[in-house]
Parts: C-alpha cells; sequence; structure tokens
C-alpha cells in the first residue's frame, strides 16, 4: 500500500513537470483583465439592477 502511495506521488510529479502546459504571464495577466473585467461588468448590471427594482418598489409602496 505505502508502494502505490510512492508511486502516485512520483507519476503526479512526472506529469506536473513534463506533461503540463503551464501558461506564460502574459497570458495571465489578459486572462486576470478579462474575468476583472467581467466581475465588473456584471457587480453594475446588478447595481442597477437593484437600483431600478428599489424604486419601482418605492412607487408602487410609499412610506
Amino acid at each position: 500500500m505505502f508502494k502505490k502511495f510512492i508511486n502516485y506521488c512520483k507519476e503526479s510529479y512526472d506529469e506536473l513537470v513534463h506533461k503540463t502546459t503551464w501558461p506564460s504571464r502574459s497570458e495571465l495577466t489578459n486572462s486576470a483583465v478579462v474575468v476583472l473585467s467581467a466581475s465588473l461588468l456584471i457587480a453594475l448590471v446588478v447595481f442597477v439592477m437593484d437600483f431600478v427594482f428599489q424604486n419601482v418598489m418605492e412607487f408602487i409602496y410609499p412610506n
């Protein structure tokens, strides 16, 4: 059982070092910018929807 675990660790290391392709720094930067932009856009859309919904509710149910 211990031998299986050692073999698994060796194969995992070999795959990570020799078979995996890692993105370059520029690819990571581009991906981060895309994720940040999409997150900000979605946050803005949710904010606008919340603002509109709040005003509609205040119009329907005045204090």
